[in-house]
Formats: C-alpha cells, structure tokens, sequence
C-alpha cells in the first residue's frame, strides 16, 4: 500500500499572504511617499518602530530603489532610468517603415521650427538692444544739447573783496 500526502492545495493570491507582506505590498504600491509617512509615524507612536522600518528600508533597498519613486520620475515609469535613454530610444527604428519615415519627418520639422523660433528670439532680442540703444543715444543728444543752452551759473563761493584795507575784516 502506497500513502500519498493529502493537503489541500493552498489558494493563491493575497488570502495567503500575511500582513506584513499585505502592509509591504501596499507601502510598494504607494510609493516612497507611503514608506517615508509610515516611517515617520512609526518614530511618532514609539521611536523603535521607526527605527525599525527606516532598518528595513535602508537593507531592502526601498530607500534608494526606483521602484518606490515611481510617481516622482515621469522617466522612470516609461523604464527609463534618465531622460537622455528616453530619448535614445526614440530614435531607434521601430521596425514599422511608414511609421519610422513619419517620425525622421516630423522629427526634422520640429527641427527647423526649433532653429527659426531660436532666429526669431535672436532678431527680437538683436531690435530690443538697437531700439534700447537708441533712446541712451537719443536721451544723451538732448542732454548735451540742453546743457550747451543753459548759460553757467556763477560761482556763489568765497571771494576776497579787493578794497578791503586794514580796518576791515577781523
């Protein structure tokens, strides 16, 4: 006779799972926002608490892992690490022909668009300067012209009368 283990399968899902993997799985979800608020209550209700997790988050990696900042880096939810991969990866080739001839198009367009809106800043940027130049010209002409106008005033300071002989003065 041959004797066979008979357990029940387990389910499988989060029925199974305890809380702590529950609260961790959710943390994850949150993000490192989740992690950081439930750090801090944890130092609030009693401190070991709160040592505890910031322990637990400094040995598993969620302190400084990508997968908890998901909502902060709008790269690293497309997998993307920094923003220049991002855009390597636009540039390589779809496999789509049509679809990668319209975007070397579109590409191209956008630019030459960029280069004259950048000639466009420039001449805007170049007539600012003339026109601001030529009021300084302009002001500094009228005021030479207007101090060439005025006669000088005379000198209002001290000036030793000549007739003054020895009874005058001290």
């Amino acid at each position: 006779m041959s004797t066979t283990d008979v357990t029940p399968p387990r389910p499988s899902g989060e029925a199974h799972q305890s809380w702590f993997a529950k609260s961790e799985a959710w943390l994850d979800e949150k993000g490192k926002g989740a992690w950081i608020a439930a750090m801090v209550l944890g130092f609030v209700i009693f401190w070991p608490i709160g040592l505890a997790i910031l322990a637990y988050m400094i040995w598993s990696k969620r302190m400084f892992s990508k997968s908890c900042n998901r909502g902060w880096d709008r790269s690293a939810m497309h997998g993307h690490r920094h923003p220049m991969h991002a855009a390597r990866a636009a540039m390589r080739p779809s496999g789509n022909q049509a679809f990668d001839s319209y975007k070397a198009d579109m590409l191209r367009r956008l630019e030459d668009e960029q280069r004259a809106f950048e000639e466009f800043l420039e001449r805007l940027r170049e007539a600012k300067d003339k026109s601001e130049f030529d009021q300084f010209m302009d002001e500094r002409a009228r005021r030479t012209a207007d101090d060439d106008r005025a006669p000088e005033p005379q000198s209002q300071g001290y000036q030793p009368s000549q007739n003054q002989g020895p009874q005058g003065g001290y």
